[in-house]
């Protein structure tokens, strides 16, 4: 006699994400997962793999469309001002811009403030490339954030501006 088709189902295996599901689950309710540092890396993860695949195309990921931000920010920021702002080592904002300067994005110019600084602006081009990834990295973070309804949206936004500056 056939097995019946209950029987059928429940003996076959797990597919690979179903196993994924039922895994998340039983790790969300460790304590580890209940961690604000640890939800804080893991949001800021998913958004920014999320957001270096929109950003694919344009030959940009996150950081370098952070300096690219910063530099159409209005804010002239330096060098230094950049990598404190955005907390990367001195040596890792240098390879960026030297990218971005490469590509014709940005320029690097005297700091009026310092002359033995470098403040840095966009170019015509690199205003035009900002306002595209713009557009994807407002798309991942909708994406990011589509289980939260608006009013939590700017209440994680504040929380979060507390907590980093």
């Amino acid at each position: 006699m056939p097995p019946s088709s209950s029987t059928t189902a429940a003996a076959a295996p797990a597919s690979a994400q179903d196993r994924v599901e039922d895994g998340m689950a039983r790790f969300q309710q460790t304590p580890l997962a209940q961690e604000v540092a640890f939800l804080t890396a893991r949001a800021r993860v998913r958004g920014n793999a999320l957001a270096n695949e929109l950003l694919s195309d344009l030959d940009l990921k996150v950081r370098p469309f952070a300096v690219l931000a910063m530099a159409c920010s209005g804010t002239n920021p330096s060098q230094r001002e950049l990598g404190d702002f955005l907390d990367l080592d001195p040596s890792q904002v240098v390879a960026l811009v030297d990218r971005l300067e490469q590509r014709g994005l940005l320029q690097r110019e005297p700091d009026p403030r310092d002359r033995r600084s470098k403040i840095l602006t966009a170019t015509a081009a690199g205003r035009k490339l900002h306002a595209q990834a713009a557009e994807r990295t407002h798309q991942a973070e909708e994406q990011t954030l589509r289980g939260l309804t608006p009013t939590e949206r700017n209440q994680l936004r504040e929380l979060l501006i507390k907590i980093v500056y």
